[in-house]
């Protein structure tokens, strides 16, 4: 097989900036046939969310027996799964098709609407988590799912006391690195900070990318260094010009990061 086959489990964004969307311009820049299975729809621009549609479960389970039983699948990832009910569906699939997982711990879209019930964050956890290869929250997503505050490593480490096999927390907010703990050890992975405002599917392309990496079989600390890279060179390749809240990042512009490491 020359290309991965990365399959993103996740929400429709119509704007066409984060979600889905975003996840297949990740893949096909990483060099994989990318695959969906949608669980909902969203009425979304740069600016908001103006709507969201849950799809029933049967379509979803449907998408995903149709996607392994004739393709396959070598990499997946996960993103905004809107219910507990999705999550269960989702997490008992997979359970059953043990496949290399991203998760992607969508809660808050960053227009600031809700993607996920706050009741159902604690199925998230429970059931989502132990599948995971690794789970990639931003730092405020990161005190959700460890239940509390304290710096990246206590968190990073609570994290994966709750199931989770490795954790990347991702920079921002002025950090300079991702931190990777793989439940034995903590790496920094730096990451160039780009001053830039489209921002939209920052998440999303860095999740994408990493399950694409794992999906040729790229070890996991190398797996996140190249995903923090495509995902800085994609933000300061974003498109500013569309829309007129965050614009966009564009990864298909930044993919040549992706080579320049992998040629290190």
């Amino acid at each position: 097989m020359t290309s991965p086959r990365c399959l993103s489990i996740a929400t429709s964004d119509s704007g066409g900036g984060a979600g889905i969307q975003a996840d297949l311009k990740a893949f096909a820049a990483a060099g994989c046939h990318g695959m969906t299975a949608i669980v909902g729809v969203t009425a979304q621009n740069t600016t908001a969310i103006l709507a969201t549609y849950e799809l029933p479960v049967w379509i979803i389970i449907a998408q995903l027996e149709a996607v392994y039983d004739d393709i396959g699948v070598d990499a997946v990832k996960t993103g905004a799964l809107l219910s507990a009910e999705i999550i269960v569906a989702v997490a008992d699939y997979l359970r059953t098709h043990p496949t290399p997982l991203v998760v992607d711990p969508v809660l808050q879209a960053s227009t600031g609407t809700e993607l996920l019930d706050p009741a159902a964050v604690d199925v998230l956890i429970g059931s989502l988590l132990p599948l995971a290869t690794v789970v990639t929250p931003n730092l405020a997503e990161a005190r959700v799912l460890a239940g509390g505050d304290g710096d990246r490593r206590a968190l990073a480490e609570r994290i994966v006391a709750r199931g989770a096999r490795a954790v990347v927390i991702t920079g921002g907010d002025g950090v300079g690195s991702d931190l990777l703990f793989d439940g034995t050890e903590h790496v920094e992975i730096p990451i160039s900070w780009v001053e830039g405002t489209a921002t939209h599917g920052t998440g999303c392309t860095h999740s994408a990318t990493l399950a694409a990496e794992l999906g040729r079989g790229t070890p996991l600390a190398e797996a996140a260094r190249r995903a923090a890279a495509v995902t800085a060179a994609a933000i300061g390749s974003g498109l500013v010009e569309i829309g007129e809240g965050a614009g966009p990042v564009a990864v298909a512009q930044a993919s040549g990061a992706s080579q320049r490491v992998r040629t290190r």
